[in-house]
């Protein structure tokens, strides 16, 4: 099992490395390099190199669930290859976009910590807080609630004005933040919303955000720093496709790691100075 990633160590390991990239693992086993095809698991494969060249140069790496269950029980077992072959400091976040209640909360709980050994899932709050308490309280993991997402369908439920006057994320946001801690618990928060970004810092400084977004989907990076950095750079900043897919050649792991430390170079630069 993986040594619990506390929030002081994750703090730590952004000072010490001076980014806040994390990998998204999204990928498509039709965009393989060729030069994998006809390795025994090719997106196991592709896995081990995008990790090995990139290892270094980010604090998380990001497996999306749905890539692996697409490919049936062989998915799932590259998925626990997947989070096997991470390394141990990184965080490993399963994007599952969990949501449900009572016992069967409980068992995606025990499925992601306890079988699969992952340090942070995704998670649905709609349900209310038992949708969520089944992941908090465990040192070193992570319940990453969504808040507001980057997708246009945001403005159908997300962003719609409450009776307060405040739109529905925040009552969404305000009530799930408060079932844990900034111990034990995230807030996703899309990297083309930096207004919104920087508003939810000013009421959670403390709060890791987890931002995707950045490269592919459109969002800015500066300003993604710059609304949602405290002294603590307590952000987690994902790129996937640009990372993943930054060549289609045999080159892919040596490309892949130009365009993290591309990326990992441009966060020094904006954490450089802060208070």
């Amino acid at each position: 099992m993986r040594a619990p990633l506390t929030y002081q160590r994750l703090l730590d390991l952004i000072q010490q490395r001076q980014t806040m990239l994390c990998v998204g693992l999204d990928t498509d086993p039709e965009r393989i390099p060729a030069c994998l095809r006809n390795e025994p698991d090719p997106v196991l494969a592709f896995h081990k190199a995008i990790v090995e060249a990139t290892a270094d140069l980010c604090i998380a790496y990001k497996p999306n669930l749905a890539f692996f269950e697409a490919m049936g029980p062989a998915g799932m077992e590259c998925f626990a290859r997947t989070v096997e072959c991470l390394p141990s400091e990184a965080l490993c976040i399963a994007d599952a976009k969990r949501g449900d209640i009572g016992n069967t909360a409980d068992r995606y709980a025990h499925a992601f910590y306890d079988v699969y050994g992952v340090d942070a899932v995704t998670l649905h709050a709609y349900m209310g807080r038992d949708s969520v308490q089944p992941f908090l309280g465990r040192t070193g993991k992570w319940a990453v609630v969504l808040g507001l997402t980057s997708n246009s369908g945001a403005a159908d439920f997300q962003e719609k004005t409450a009776a307060d006057g405040r739109p529905f994320y925040r009552h969404m946001v305000d009530a799930a933040l408060s079932w844990g801690s900034h111990e034990d618990t995230m807030l996703v928060v899309g990297a083309t919303r930096p207004a919104a970004l920087a508003a939810l810092r000013v009421d959670f400084p403390q709060h890791f955000f987890l931002v995707p977004g950045i490269g592919a989907q459109g969002g800015d990076l500066e300003a993604v720093i710059q609304a949602g950095c405290t002294s603590h750079n307590n952000l987690i900043i994902n790129a996937s496709r640009s990372i993943l897919y930054a060549s289609s050649g045999s080159d892919f792991a040596e490309k892949a790691r130009e365009a993290a430390q591309d990326l990992s170079k441009k966060m020094a630069d904006l954490m450089t100075g802060r208070p």
